[in-house]
């Protein structure tokens, strides 16, 4: 019904001329046959003129009628005039009706003299003048007030606006691109939050590569650097305190290692119960990535040391990897198989049972070079768990400790 509202005030003004031509225009005979047909034509002329004008600014004022009847859906396709229909009526009002009306002018009437027709043509000129700017600011109004609100919707949503929305307040085609705008920006904001939720799962390292080359099931050889880091004392932590108090412990924990590992160029590839497993050169190749894990290590070694942090131990390894997608077609995932991550596994272990709670791979510290390499002392050999040969460490240097002092006042390593 509101739709059909400014149609429906046109055709009532439309009917009570049309009656008043057929009432009226036979009285003309009165005075004359070319008086009556003059009359008639100027009557119909008339109904024409003003139930159009009338539908145009209906339509206008009823813009937030039409909304609020419209909601953010597409109006239906016979909701009402369409932009070319609406083209049509303004030509007739501009156009048609003036040039039949001064054309009839000079039908039937009797003049003595040429000039006696300026005032008639004048006047009707004046009215097609008058009408005719209405008819068309009207409906240029009504095209290109929701086309710039689209364009300005547009540029907001391509500055990264994805909760603009615009009125879908017509009825015609504009009204259908509307609402086709609104669910556009509905399905990219939607995208928007799937894109971050998976950039939070699966890190936005490896969200990328996947956009960028497809998530398909192998992998690549790569040279990386793994830290991995792991609480100390889980089992009793979890123990004496609630789990909701766990948990948020955890997410501090975490918070932590992510904040440090980012900041140096890493991704934390996963969370594996109360440890995390990082990534320093995968998916993203890096040259330096064994001087950015050390450096990560180091730092995240100072930020767990501060009052009311959880305990944990690191360990830092790198070499060859195989990097990629792992998993079944309907569940994958990306991760790195090789020796390096079980070696950082191991060094973990190890780091557990030293005060300072870091390992790392002499090969690693050698990898990296300097300036990276002047922090770390190596600390001799060990057997780690699953290994027929011994392992070279290294472990970091306290600020303001010579170098080789750290080693010295450590006991040899044995098996671990």
């Amino acid at each position: 019904r509101a739709l059909a509202l400014p149609m429906f005030l046109a055709r009532a003004s439309a009917v009570r001329w049309v009656v008043a031509a057929v009432v009226f225009g036979p009285l003309g005979l009165i005075e004359s046959p070319a008086f009556a047909l003059e009359l008639f034509t100027t009557l119909l002329a008339s109904a024409l003129t003003v139930a159009a004008a009338e539908f145009l600014i209906a339509e206008r004022v009823l813009r937030r009628v039409t909304a609020l009847a419209l909601g953010s859906h597409a109006p239906p396709r016979a909701g009402a005039l369409g932009v070319g229909p609406r083209l049509v009526l303004a030509w007739t009002l501009c156009t048609a009706v003036p040039v039949v009306m001064i054309a009839l002018i000079p039908v039937g009437r009797e003049v003595d003299h040429p000039d006696d027709l300026i005032a008639p043509i004048w006047f009707v000129a004046a009215v097609a003048l008058g009408t005719g700017l209405l008819a068309t600011k009207l409906t240029t109004i009504s095209i290109s007030r929701p086309l710039r609100q689209l364009r300005d919707a547009a540029d907001a949503v391509a500055e990264g606006d994805l909760e603009v929305r615009v009125a879908v307040d017509d009825a015609s085609e504009v009204g259908r691109l509307q609402a086709g705008f609104n669910a556009m920006v509905d399905g990219l904001r939607e995208r928007e939050r799937l894109r971050d939720l998976v950039d939070r799962s699966v890190g936005r390292d490896v969200a990328a590569e996947a956009l960028a080359h497809g998530a398909r099931l192998g992998g690549e050889v790569r040279i990386c650097s793994a830290l991995f880091v792991d609480v100390v004392g889980s089992t009793g932590l979890a123990a004496r305190e609630r789990p909701e108090r766990v948990v948020e412990l955890l997410n501090g924990f975490f918070a932590t290692v992510v904040e440090v590992v980012e900041r140096h160029g890493g991704f934390v590839n996963k969370f594996e119960g109360d440890g995390a497993l990082c990534l320093f050169g995968a998916p993203t190749p890096c040259d330096d990535h064994a001087g950015r894990a050390l450096a990560a290590a180091r730092e995240l070694q100072a930020a767990l040391a501060r009052p009311g942090a959880l305990t944990a131990a690191i360990g830092v390894s790198c070499g060859e990897v195989v990097a990629g997608w792992v998993g079944a077609e309907s569940r994958f995932e990306y991760t790195v198989v090789g020796d390096p991550v079980n070696e950082a596994s191991r060094l973990t272990e190890l780091a557990k049972e030293r005060r300072d709670g870091l390992l790392a791979s002499a090969t690693t510290v050698e990898v990296a070079g300097e300036p990276e390499a002047s922090h770390w002392d190596a600390d001799g050999e060990v057997l780690l768990r699953g290994r027929d040969r011994p392992t070279a460490i290294a472990t970091a240097r306290r600020p303001g400790e010579r170098a080789g002092t750290a080693a010295a006042a450590r006991p040899a390593s044995g098996a671990a």
